[in-house]
């Protein structure tokens, strides 16, 4: 399937692993990935806190560049703080035909034009909705056997439900479980798997921010995750890269490689831990794990 693919700002810039691990894993999914390389930043939210119209305009220039993109099936992103500053700002779009004309206006000058009823799915709901469970386990090579994994939602793919879709015929909210089960991997329940990161009051209150970072690591280890898996490369920036000082804050040794959904899914596939830039995490998964003849999880 062709997909407009808005790969998002933090992807191509902190964790370039994710953008690269999404590049290995489309052709072995049979997608092929037209990167909206002129689309501008979604907002994370915070844009429409000062001026929801700029931050309607912005996703709505970014709509229209995935609307223009020919044969495309649907709009595609791989950040689930994307899926929800856009559908956010789609769901005022579509519902106001006036304020959308509006907002066109401002996008006539780039020969633009949003026209209501874009689908945008993050890259979870994507595997799921449109490849389907089946199709992904017939295509697994590497089945995660024994791999103990923890699913990470975060905020912005979860909630509000209405806005998400998820009901009980697209519960959504459980899609992490079911993909991870497909690459044969075993879920581990937690208690942090659905609550926020603490990313977005990092800049207002690191100790707080790293503490509840640090206790969603911290519930998973004792629930005897091997890894965590996150759809939220923000949520990966809290949870791997500021692992180290939440260890200090706590007072614990963590040691809790957080993994992007592409990198699952590509180890399943056969992809190798360094195609997939493993090797770029700030806690390295092989130091916990031992991939050397299957994905068999092993404490180091």
């Amino acid at each position: 399937m062709k997909v407009a693919y808005w790969p998002g700002c933090v992807s191509r810039g902190f964790t370039p692993e994710l953008h690269g691990s999404m590049a290995k894993v489309a052709p072995l999914l049979d997608i092929e990935l037209v990167e909206l390389d002129r689309a501008n930043c979604c907002g994370a939210g915070v844009i429409a806190e000062h001026n929801q119209e700029l931050a309607d305009t912005l996703n709505a220039r970014t709509f229209a560049l995935a609307q223009g993109v020919e044969g495309a099936e649907l709009m595609m992103n791989i950040c689930s703080t994307c899926q929800g500053a856009q559908g956010e700002c789609q769901e005022r779009l579509d519902a106001n035909a006036s304020y959308r004309e509006h907002v066109n206006e401002t996008l006539a000058g780039e020969g633009l034009t949003y026209e209501k009823g874009l689908t945008n799915k993050n890259f979870l709901w994507l595997l799921v909705e449109e490849i389907g469970l089946d199709e992904l386990r017939g295509r697994v090579k590497r089945p995660l056997t024994d791999l103990r994994v923890g699913p990470f939602y975060g905020c912005y793919i979860v909630r509000p439900r209405h806005r998400l879709g998820i009901d009980a015929h697209n519960p959504r909210d459980h899609y992490l479980e079911m993909v991870i089960d497909a690459l044969g991997g075993t879920v581990t329940d937690y208690a942090g798997a659905r609550k926020c990161c603490g990313f977005p009051i990092i800049t207002m209150n690191k100790e707080a921010s790293l503490a509840q970072a640090g206790r969603h690591l911290g519930d998973a280890l004792e629930a005897e995750a091997d890894c965590l898996v996150t759809p939220c490369p923000l949520c990966h920036l809290n949870l791997d890269m500021q692992q180290p000082l939440a260890e200090g804050l706590l007072g614990r040794k963590l040691g809790m490689p957080v993994l992007h959904l592409p990198q699952l899914v590509g180890l399943a596939l056969g992809c190798s831990p360094s195609e997939l830039g493993l090797g770029r995490h700030i806690v390295k998964p092989t130091s916990v794990i031992d991939w050397s003849a299957a994905v068999v999880a092993s404490a180091a």
